[in-house]
């Protein structure tokens, strides 16, 4: 979902850094063959991703929801000369796909592909962080917060996917809506958690950019 008129959205687009042929080759294919692919970051995030992770500079990077791939190699792009950056997903289906477009990238040596659920995963990964992503199933979404934030350094930054799901977050509850239920406590949780300084971006379905004290 965009919050922006369309025009506003085309001219912001047209007027930021375009995508790296990889990436637009990535975005292609899975819109050919993958189901959803409405789930890829898409080429304005994705490069939003690139910018952060460049400003930032980290050295582990931690993703939570692989999918095709995009967002990684997009998050990659900042990794120091040494860095690393785990990929989680529980999709072993997509393994390949996403496999087959990190070889091909410059970053096929740092990037580590895990599958599985990330609840199990996460706890066995003995790293500290400087940028984690999570854009994964929606109910889990503090889980995965409280799994990594005392794997956090200071200064750290956690991304978040999704908050703003189509607007309903700001619509009147539906009881059986899990997951727009588990995402009105996540943003209050990022909102209220002293550990983290956080601001909510209506950047495509919503991206939280919080800080670790």
């Amino acid at each position: 979902m965009n919050f922006l008129p369309d025009p506003i959205e085309k001219y912001v687009a047209n007027h930021s850094q375009q995508e790296p042929e990889i990436l637009k080759q990535l975005n292609k294919e899975t819109w050919q063959k993958v189901l959803n692919p409405r789930m890829l970051s898409g080429a304005f995030q994705g490069r939003l991703l690139s910018m952060l992770s460049k400003l930032i500079r980290p050295s582990k990077i931690l993703e939570i929801g692989t999918y095709t791939g995009y967002s990684a190699l997009c998050l990659a792009e900042g990794l120091q000369k040494e860095g690393t950056l785990f990929t989680i997903d529980k999709n072993e289906e997509l393994e390949d796909f996403s496999k087959n477009y990190f070889e091909k990238s410059a970053y096929k040596n740092q990037i580590h592909q895990l599958v599985g659920n990330a609840l199990d995963i996460i706890p066995t990964i003995q790293e500290r962080f400087d940028l984690v992503f999570i854009d994964a199933d929606k109910k889990n979404y503090a889980n995965y917060f409280n799994l990594v934030i005392d794997k956090m350094n200071s200064g750290g930054v956690i991304l978040s996917d999704n908050v703003l799901w189509s607007g309903k977050v700001v619509e009147e509850l539906d009881p059986k809506d899990i997951d727009t239920k588990a995402l009105l406590a996540y943003n209050t949780l990022l909102n209220t958690d002293e550990r983290i300084e956080t601001i909510l971006l209506p950047i495509r379905d919503g991206l939280t950019i919080s800080r670790v004290k």
